[in-house]
């Protein structure tokens, strides 16, 4: 089957100065409701990592998935992150669009399936007050205490992880490798400390386990020697493969965990929940931060794409779908709670959240941000 280039899909928050870009594409797509879109608009997924919060992405992507107006030029992902990119990824090379959609919802079937096994479920009285937290399950306070003196290595000697499995059932690596869509994860090397990027030429199940390896769960990931853990630690998501190996000028990171949070965590469980959010988005304000002052300098004549011998200095165009309102409530358990009832839920809170952006932003695409970075990073 022929790789698409880039992958068109079918239609139916918020970089720097708003300012218009005069460069588009010029291609007249259509929506699903049968409305005239133009031009159709390249862009970029940058997919943020966070357990079974990443189905809430799932919905993200399936809906723009139905966009005739877009094509997707690169995706990049950690963590759960990563395994939504490959997978769509596989689908976009294999069979366009509906294929991607349809290869990330058998995958979430199975992950849900597969948990059905596990010991971390919601207890009778959680789900008599429709609560998706695990906190007050058995296992996983007894694990809580024993993660403390027990590692991987201990509890886990043979190193199971059925996630392995289920990505070889729904990923093609080889098609990914030989598609024009650009594909990018991260994992973070425990020797080192620094971020792996993964590029879709050297994209591997090992990678991907890598990106979601969490250290306190899971045995290191060993790659030509080399052991990594979870990308989130050092890129969640990783931005900059999509700015310097990507053309499209526009990037749509889809993030899971919160920046903002008005009230002090004041229980164990809320304090536990916040590092969490804040370890996550470490990186992604780093480089946030570091893309606005590129824009800054740019905006100022300082900086020209040619500066350093054409180094691809350039001004990107940001947006954001944030599941911030929704996600906002459920605590750090919840990201191990693989229930269908719950994926599902997160799923169509996705999907409204690209169907709320696209109403609101979609003609923004092409022209300028709508992710104000100035107002995300201030103090």
């Amino acid at each position: 089957m022929p790789v698409p280039s880039p992958v068109p899909c079918s239609r139916s928050t918020a970089a720097g100065s708003l300012s218009e870009d005069p460069t588009a594409g010029k291609a007249e797509a259509v929506s699903a409701s049968g409305t005239k879109r133009s031009p159709r608009k390249a862009i970029s997924l940058a997919l943020q990592g966070g357990g079974a919060h990443g189905a809430f992405t799932w919905g993200v992507v399936d809906r723009l998935l139905q966009e005739e107006g877009i094509s997707i030029s690169g995706i990049s992902g950690t963590s759960a992150g990563a395994m939504n990119a490959v997978v769509m990824a596989s689908g976009l090379a294999k069979g366009g669009p509906d294929e991607a959609r349809a290869a990330l919802t058998l995958f979430w079937r199975d992950v849900s399936r597969d948990g059905r096994l596990s010991p971390l479920q919601r207890t009778a009285f959680d789900r008599l007050l429709g609560n998706w937290s695990l906190a007050r399950n058995p296992a996983y306070l007894a694990f809580e205490v024993a993660s403390r003196f027990l590692s991987p290595y201990d509890f886990n000697p043979l190193n199971i992880n059925p996630l392995r499995e289920i990505l070889n059932v729904h990923v093609d690596f080889e098609a990914i490798r030989a598609s024009s869509v650009k594909v990018f994860i991260s994992a973070t090397n425990v020797h080192t400390g620094r971020a792996r990027i993964f590029g879709h030429e050297d994209m591997t199940a090992d990678a991907v386990m890598a990106s979601a390896c969490l250290p306190f769960i899971f045995q290191a990931v060993e790659i030509d020697g080399v052991p990594y853990w979870d990308g989130g630690y050092m890129g969640n998501p990783p931005l900059f493969p999509l700015y310097e190996k990507v053309e499209a000028d526009d990037i749509l990171l889809v993030q899971i965990n919160p920046i903002l949070r008005e009230e002090t965590p004041r229980t164990s469980a809320e304090i536990q929940n916040r590092i969490n959010e804040i370890t996550f988005n470490a990186s992604l304000l780093s480089q946030l931060r570091a893309i606005d002052q590129v824009t800054q300098l740019i905006e100022q004549g300082l900086l020209t794409r040619w500066t350093l011998g054409g180094s691809g200095f350039r001004r990107v165009r940001l947006h954001r779908i944030g599941g911030a309102d929704q996600l906002v409530n459920l605590d750090v358990t919840s990201k191990m709670n693989a229930e269908w009832a719950f994926l599902q839920h997160l799923r169509d809170v996705g999907r409204q959240a690209a169907e709320d952006f696209l109403a609101a932003h979609y003609d923004d695409i092409g022209k300028r941000s709508t992710l104000d970075l100035r107002l995300e990073l201030a103090d």
